[in-house]
Parts: structure tokens; sequence; C-alpha cells
């Protein structure tokens, strides 16, 4: 039977008991709203660990745009019924005062792989992002973390951090979950007016496409193919394309100056509008 916690000491004297039986923790960190791509998550989780916690937690220091926190979808009861189906056996969702009992003005910058793509056009996100992964780190203590590869960057940044502060976790990262058009799953597609929904798989058929188009072309004209592709479709505005080392995030001149090489894209769709990311593997380890 799945348990729901909301105080950080109640989860902790549960998982001392846990630990003291040598049962092994996983921790999927999530800010609700959850769908395929996270209960895939969950699963690999519950597949490799004893006990899988899984944190419901929309974090407020990782949003620079006040409205984006506030439309945010916060669906608890919708997500504790998927985690139950999926074999999750913890679900922490703590209120924001218990999180942050006191403001956190800890400071986390990691360049380059921190300051590109997303810290360059979301200043302090990251930031936000490593305040709250490594408060649930210290919670929870997990000897594995699961996080999709839809955020590419973030996984990068997140492995960064545990080495910069040595914190004992391995990072598994999970391939990204489409629906069947190809739109990576995403919490924020359910804020998709049905006609904005039809045209956001564009983005990821370009994408797609582009990959036999960088074998005859340079990395820059690929790199423009990509943004005209998307731009022609009425309600698609790319934000930025980046084709950059997998690993430092550092941009590309040429296909041979990396032995991993990924394609990184935000695109905003519709009139509100709404701000999606994916990426594309032109070339892997």
């Amino acid at each position: 039977m799945m348990r729901v916690f909301y105080q950080i000491v109640e989860l902790q004297n549960q998982l001392f008991d846990d630990r003291k039986k040598g049962k092994t923790v996983g921790l999927v960190p999530t800010m609700g709203a959850l769908h395929e791509g996270h209960a895939s998550l969950v699963r690999k989780s519950v597949e490799q660990n004893d006990i899988t916690v899984v944190s419901v937690f929309v974090n407020p220091t990782q949003f620079n745009d006040k409205n984006d926190l506030k439309n945010y979808p916060r669906t608890l009861e919708a997500d504790c019924q998927l985690l139950e189906k999926v074999g999750a056996d913890y679900v922490f969702a703590p209120s924001v005062e218990e999180m942050y009992p006191q403001p956190d003005n800890r400071q986390f910058e990691y360049p380059p792989v921190s300051t590109v793509m997303e810290g360059a056009h979301r200043p302090g996100h990251f930031n936000g992002v490593c305040q709250v992964v490594s408060r649930l780190f210290y919670i929870v203590r997990p000897q594995r973390a699961y996080f999709g590869e839809k955020d590419w960057q973030q996984i990068a940044v997140v492995k960064c951090m545990v080495k910069a502060l040595g914190i004992p976790v391995s990072i598994v990262e999970c391939p990204i979950v489409r629906d069947e058009d190809g739109l990576a799953k995403s919490s924020r597609n359910t804020l998709l007016a049905p006609d904005e929904r039809q045209i956001a798989p564009a983005i990821y058929r370009a994408l797609k496409e582009s990959v036999a188009y960088a074998g005859s072309h340079t990395v820059q004209q690929t790199h423009d193919w990509v943004v005209a592709q998307i731009n022609q479709v009425e309600g698609l505005d790319v934000e930025y394309f980046a084709i950059v080392d997998g690993n430092t995030l550092q941009d590309v001149a040429a296909w041979d100056d990396s032995d991993e090489v990924v394609g990184c894209i935000t695109v905003y769709c519709g009139k509100t509008p709404i701000r999606l990311i994916d990426h594309i593997k032109y070339k892997e380890q």
C-alpha cells in the first residue's frame, strides 16, 4: 500500500527503518502533473530498488516567471493514483514552508554547463533546480535518482552538482517518452489548447527529419533548416536551437567536434504561449 508523506521528519523516520532492514532507496523527483514519462522513471526505480520515493513538489525557486509558477498544473490526487498503479512506495508532497522553512540563499553555478541554453534564457532556473534537488537528496538519501532525458541540460547540471557536493547518489537517465505523433510527454502539454496540440508535433518532426538532412549539410545549415521548418508553422516560434557536445553543452562547429552531438530546442507554442523543450541525438557515444 503506497503511503503519502507531507512532513520531512515522518518520511525520514520511515526511510531510517527501511535502511536498517538493508533496503535500497530510489528517488524520482517531480513537480507533479504526472504522465507516462514520469511513470517510466518510476517503473525503472521500482525495478532497481527495494523502495521508491516520488517527490511531488512545484518548486517556486526554479521559476523566473511568476505567471508560469501560478499556471503550472497541480494534480496531486490524480498523480497519487498513477503512482500507486506503477508501484511507487512513498509519495513525498511537502508544502513550500516544509521544504523552505527559511529562504534558500545558496548559489549554484556550474559554468559552462549551467549558463548556456536554458541557463541563458531563464536566469536563476538551474540555481532553483539545484536548491530543491540537493534538498531532496539530503532528505531522502537515495542510492539512485531518476531523471528524464527530455530535460537534457538539467541532467548535466545535476551531475555537476552531485560531483561538486560529493553526494553519494547515482544519476539514472531515462529516455524520452513520446505521444504517438512524436510530441515529447510534458506536464505543460495539458496547457495546450486543441489547435495548439495539433501543431506541437511539428517540433519533433523537424528534429527527426534533420538527422538525415545533417548527413549532407554542415552544423550551421542544419541549425538554420530546423529553425526555418518550425518557424514556418503558424503558432510556433523557436526561442533557441543549439547543436552541442552532449556532455559540455558547448556549441559544435562541425559534426566531428564531438563523439556525442545533441540538438536541444525550446519552442513557444500558441497564443499564451506554452514553452516546450525537446532534443535530438545526431551522434551517440
